[in-house]
């Protein structure tokens, strides 16, 4: 990678989405990243930029390791995979939060057994019990994590809600927030240092953007 190139790791999905409206916000030419068909390292010419798309934990790794410069990534993701990188920027968008959830009209925290807790987010909800000084049981889910409690595996859930429909339309309720997601722009510890001046012009531009966006809001309420 050339030491003038920016590469920018990039979540798939909804963020990428979001940060491609951004670029093109900021006057970036993100033809080459609408018209992607199946490429997965795709350039913004005008910038010296190089985007990678990847799954978000795969985001954390490239940051980390040097092979990207910078990355989008949702606190869920940081949260979750701890890494050696600088957290610079809440970006604002992929908005919603972590919550502790299970069957409806249950006081979870009635009794004094130790309850199970499912999750994909393991070391999330490890540490929000820790804070609460509770001892809980974890059981890692990889899919349909609501179906924990309506089988009886687990007494509580900690999963991203975004709207709550999903729990609502399977008899499940939010018991308590955990803490607020959005996406967040990391920053590889190297390259701050050898490619200061370029990222922080980068990161510059983003942060007037979305300070412009929210200035604007606040106008029209």
């Amino acid at each position: 990678m050339s030491d003038n190139v920016i590469r920018m790791a990039l979540t798939k999905g909804r963020l990428e989405k979001d940060t491609v409206e951004l670029f093109e916000n900021l006057g970036f030419d993100v033809t080459a990243l609408k018209d992607k068909g199946r490429k997965l390292i795709l350039p913004i010419p005008d910038k010296n930029i190089e985007v990678v798309l990847a799954k978000a934990a795969d985001v954390i790794t490239y940051v980390e390791h040097g092979v990207c410069d910078i990355g989008v990534v949702g606190k869920d993701t940081i949260m979750e995979h701890s890494g050696k990188y600088f957290e610079i920027a809440d970006l604002g968008f992929g908005k919603c939060k972590f919550a502790l959830a299970g069957k409806k009209g249950v006081d979870f925290y009635e009794g004094y057994g130790v309850k199970t807790i499912a999750s994909k987010y393991t070391n999330v909800a490890r540490s929000f019990f820790e804070s609460k000084g509770m001892d809980v049981d974890i059981v890692k889910i990889e899919g349909s994590v609501e179906l924990a409690p309506l089988l009886g595996l687990a007494d509580g859930i900690v999963d991203i809600v975004e709207t709550g429909t999903t729990l609502r339309e399977n008899g499940l309720e939010v018991y308590e927030d955990v803490v607020p997601i959005s996406a967040r722009l990391i920053v590889n510890t190297v390259s701050m240092k050898l490619k200061k001046e370029r990222i922080e012009d980068l990161i510059s531009l983003i942060e007037n953007k979305l300070q412009e966006k929210t200035n604007d809001k606040k106008n029209i309420c």
